[in-house]
């Protein structure tokens, strides 16, 4: 028997609306494995992006600098408070995650910045390592803070997509082992069928059409670009 890693992408069209992007099984989730997935995606169809969200894998990263060239990364923040929180004494993960809970409240970028840094200055000395993640990762953790204000609450971490990963993960288990991978496909994609028709009847849209026009293209273009992408 062996484990494999099922991957889904999720995209917010210039619409605002949630598609399902593409699904993917492999053993390893090496820099390969996450380029060939994501040039799948843009030999499909793929253009516009302008945010992927999601956790702070390597491969995936390199993957993303590699083929979607220029395009900004936001760095989940639920895995990034985990990796974080993993650097400071249990006692003081409570009050230390209120602090860094200050960063993400303030209104804008720059003052996201300006309070990370004052945050990071106050735990260098007791908490070394996580003063120093909190500056390596700034940008990456804020990047969703270049977006509309009512699009952010959306976009910091990959938590759209951990309904969908819950439905995939209780029905797989269920099936428990699958015969090949072409099995496993079968299973997930159903799954992400049926969701996808849910998001397209939908009555609301994810994102509403006004906050979307501040950052579309023209009008002529707008059917050919897509806008966000999430990958857990």
């Amino acid at each position: 028997m062996v484990s494999q890693a099922t991957v889904v992408a999720i995209n917010v069209t210039q619409e605002g609306d949630r598609q399902i992007l593409g699904i993917d099984v492999s053993a390893s989730e090496e820099r390969s494995f996450w380029t060939a997935f994501l040039r799948g995606l843009v030999k499909r169809g793929l253009t516009g992006v302008r945010l992927v969200i999601s956790d702070a894998h390597e491969g995936l990263k390199h993957a993303i600098t590699t083929v979607l060239s220029g395009v900004a990364w936001q760095r989940c923040r639920v895995h990034f408070m985990r990796n974080l929180l993993a650097r400071v004494p249990q006692s003081l993960r409570e009050p230390v995650a209120a602090i860094v809970r200050t960063i993400f409240a303030q209104p804008d970028h720059a003052s996201a910045l300006g309070q990370l840094q004052k945050v990071a200055d106050g735990l260098r000395k007791r908490l070394p390592a996580a003063a120093a993640l909190l500056e390596e990762a700034a940008e990456d953790i804020l990047a969703h803070k270049h977006f509309p204000d009512e699009h952010r609450r959306q976009l910091h971490s990959t938590n759209p997509l951990e309904r969908l990963n819950k439905e995939i993960k209780g029905r797989s288990n269920v099936v428990g082992i699958f015969p090949n991978v072409r099995a496993v496909v079968r299973l997930v994609g159903a799954i992400l069928l049926e969701r996808d028709d849910e998001w397209t009847v939908a009555e609301r849209r994810y994102f509403r059409a006004e906050s979307m026009a501040r950052l579309t293209a023209p009008p002529e273009t707008a059917s050919t670009h897509e806008l966000l992408m999430a990958i857990a």
